[in-house]
């Protein structure tokens, strides 16, 4: 899915996120507001992985949407 339309809808996207991330907050997840790079970061620094690591999870959830 691209990201201009998860953006678009990231509030209906939140619960699924949750789901893969149970360590993202509501505010977390409510900063990140769709935003690919800022769902990264939050995704690197809560789980202490590289970002390669954190950006290919992003794009593996994205396309399973």
């Amino acid at each position: 899915m691209n990201w201009d339309r998860i953006k678009g809808q990231w509030k209906q996207y939140t619960g699924k996120a949750k789901e893969k991330w149970g360590d993202l907050t509501d505010d977390d997840l409510d900063r990140v507001e769709g935003q690919r790079e800022q769902l990264v970061g939050k995704i690197q620094e809560k789980y202490g992985i590289a970002r390669a690591e954190a950006e290919r999870e992003v794009d593996e959830w994205a396309r399973r949407l």
